[in-house]
């Protein structure tokens, strides 16, 4: 069997306790652009991780790195999800696995109805998500099942594109600009939303330029800049620390 390794004793790892989602040593580029450049840090089971940092830090292609996507092109490093190593999969392969991405374009498929969209995503037989217990979830999709999934507004399309992650019973659910566009009480439904699939051990990791509101929700944050981490710790610390959000967040 595969065992992660312990990465405790990186600086840029915030606790010792074992981690449910190890990024290690990862670089990243966009053809001749170096993206990412040796990222490591943690994520616990059952954690929000907020992951921040201004326009171009390279918090979307970190998330693109431990998703597998193939771009950014990861050139060096190790990602391991509950013990199994992802490094060498292709994204298809760590879906699998467990991770599942939303990104900021939200992807829903033209011609499908709502149902159908997660019907093509649910894993057959489902596990833990069933199509009554997303409809709870997001009673606003149980209520448009039968409407075509792109005719839905922006903040409907932001949670039938989390629904469907969630219906291959994902282990880590990895968001990329999630509040993008939408108004401050869908923002509040979603955030519901996010803290009740927490509290039923559900790992988060959150991209996002409304950096208070994602600290607010989040447990811990890691900041980058070009390329780099500059801090990981709880959320809590960025809130209260004004000189690191003024220069890593404008904020």
């Amino acid at each position: 069997m595969n065992v992660k390794p312990d990465f405790s004793k990186n600086a840029n790892v915030a606790t010792t306790a074992p981690a449910f989602l190890s990024v290690w040593d990862v670089h990243a580029y966009y053809g001749e652009s170096y993206i990412v450049q040796g990222i490591s840090f943690n994520v616990h089971e059952g954690e929000i991780l907020a992951l921040l940092g201004r326009n171009g830090a390279g918090k979307t292609s970190t998330l693109r790195s431990i998703a597998r996507t193939g771009s950014p092109m990861v050139t060096r490093g190790e990602i391991w999800l509950d013990h199994k190593p992802l490094h060498n999969m292709a994204s298809h392969e760590a879906a699998a696995a467990g991770l599942g991405l939303v990104p900021e374009d939200r992807r829903i498929i033209p011609g499908l109805t709502v149902e159908e969209n997660l019907q093509l995503a649910q894993i057959a037989p489902p596990i833990g998500w069933s199509l009554e217990r997303l409809y709870d979830l997001f009673p606003r999709l149980g209520e448009r099942r039968k409407q075509e999934g792109v005719t839905l507004s922006g903040g409907e399309q932001q949670m039938l594109a989390i629904a469907r992650a969630l219906a291959r019973d994902i282990k880590v659910l990895l968001l990329d600009e999630p509040y993008e566009g939408l108004a401050p009480v869908i923002v509040d439904e979603i955030e519901k939303t996010l803290i009740h699939i927490k509290e039923q051990g559900m790992t988060t990791i959150i991209v996002e330029q409304n950096a208070v509101r994602a600290l607010e929700l989040a447990d811990r944050a890691v900041i980058l800049d070009t390329g780099g981490i500059v801090f990981d710790g709880t959320a809590a610390e960025v809130l209260e620390n004004e000189e690191l959000r003024a220069e890593y967040l404008a904020i």
